[in-house]
């Protein structure tokens, strides 16, 4: 089911991506954009205005098949839960939240933690999951260092649209933990004594995370024929005269790929050469936050820094799930063309606009 192209340049590739800094100092590299020191998670929470405990929630929730012990954060949404449809006929496609804003929360939302194939993940998935459709799958890997749980809200908001969430412990950035994490959700779609029975297309799988989680991302998009559709954020391999190719240039172009990143972010360098790549065939699309009020810059810009997709652009993430694997077709307006809401439009909630490109579509 799975195959992979890069076994003959994939260390030199991740090698190459690493030494310009895409991990923090928990990593041997040193980071090459000023006040970095901070771990990733620690840093982007301060640049989003959050701490810790209003991204994860507290709470509990009794164990089961999915792990040795679960817990369940405040969800903001539960004024506006969509129920699952569960007395229709059976109906072909994937199921999602019938709102459509991409800013907001909508159904409940189970929030596991300390479970998937090593007990080191989280898993978070509507409370009321559908009996007539089948629901998307999300890998989710989190940048260098940094505990999934950091990520709630990105986690939280993918859930309550709908999709079934996978959060890796780690990201390598060689695709090695999300391929673990995915078969073992193709094992709690099979196993009868699992909430997730028989509730998931296994066709329909993306994944996405950020920095090293983005590398993750990539490398599964470009090697593993269950996911379909990869968006970065704050991420990329920068590839050069020794290193042309990287994942992103062998993703089959019956795929897609996006990167969300910041203008002053330090994966901008990374980002933008990643896409640029002119060997890149797949559809794929570049999106920048500008205009943000970050104190980190690159090439003559600051504002928005290596944190800013996962937190401050979150519905991006949202957006494009809910199109490449939901089948919102119409979304593409969102993203391709000369103006629309990730091309031109602004971040809603934030400062600055987005800046965004798309090819090969």
């Amino acid at each position: 089911m799975k195959k992979f192209f890069f076994n003959a340049f994939a260390k030199a590739a991740v090698v190459a991506s690493v030494s310009l800094a895409l991990v923090n100092c928990d990593d041997s590299i040193t980071p090459t954009t000023p006040n970095l020191e901070a771990s990733e998670g620690q840093e982007q929470q301060e640049e989003a205005g959050v701490s810790q405990d209003q991204q994860e929630g507290k709470g509990s929730l009794a164990g089961d098949s999915l792990g040795s012990s679960a817990s369940e954060g405040t969800d903001s949404s539960t004024d506006l839960t969509v129920p699952s449809s569960s007395s229709e006929a059976v109906e072909e496609g994937i199921f999602l939240a019938n709102d459509t804003d991409e800013d907001q929360n909508y159904m409940e939302v189970e929030y596991r933690e300390n479970t998937g194939w090593n007990g080191g993940g989280i898993l978070a998935y509507p409370k009321r999951l559908s009996d007539t459709k089948k629901h998307a799958v999300v890998v989710w890997g989190p940048g260098g260092g940094t505990k999934p749980g950091a990520y709630g809200g990105m986690i939280r908001r993918l859930a309550s649209h709908g999709f079934v969430v996978i959060a890796l412990k780690e990201s390598p950035g060689n695709g090695t933990q999300a391929t673990k994490a995915l078969d073992w959700m193709e094992e709690q779609n099979k196993n009868p004594q699992s909430p997730l029975f028989g509730k998931l297309n296994m066709t329909k799988v993306g994944c996405s995370g950020h920095s090293m989680g983005g590398l993750e991302s990539e490398w599964m998009v470009a090697n593993d024929d269950r996911v379909i559709t990869s968006i970065l954020n704050n991420s990329g391999y920068m590839s050069d005269f020794y290193f042309p190719l990287t994942p992103m240039t062998s993703v089959p172009t019956s795929k897609t790929i996006a990167i969300v990143y910041g203008e002053g972010g330090m994966e901008r360098p990374n980002a933008e050469g990643d896409y640029n790549n002119p060997n890149v065939k797949v559809p794929a699309c570049l999106l920048k936050m500008t205009g943000g009020q970050g104190t980190e810059c690159q090439q003559g810009e600051c504002g928005y820094g290596h944190g800013s997709g996962a937190w401050s652009g979150i519905a991006a993430t949202i957006a494009w799930m809910r199109w490449h694997l939901g089948g919102e077709d119409w979304r593409k307006n969102d993203f391709v063309g000369t103006t629309g809401k990730y091309i031109d439009g602004p971040i809603i909630g934030q400062l600055g606009h987005w800046k965004g490109q798309c090819k090969n579509f």
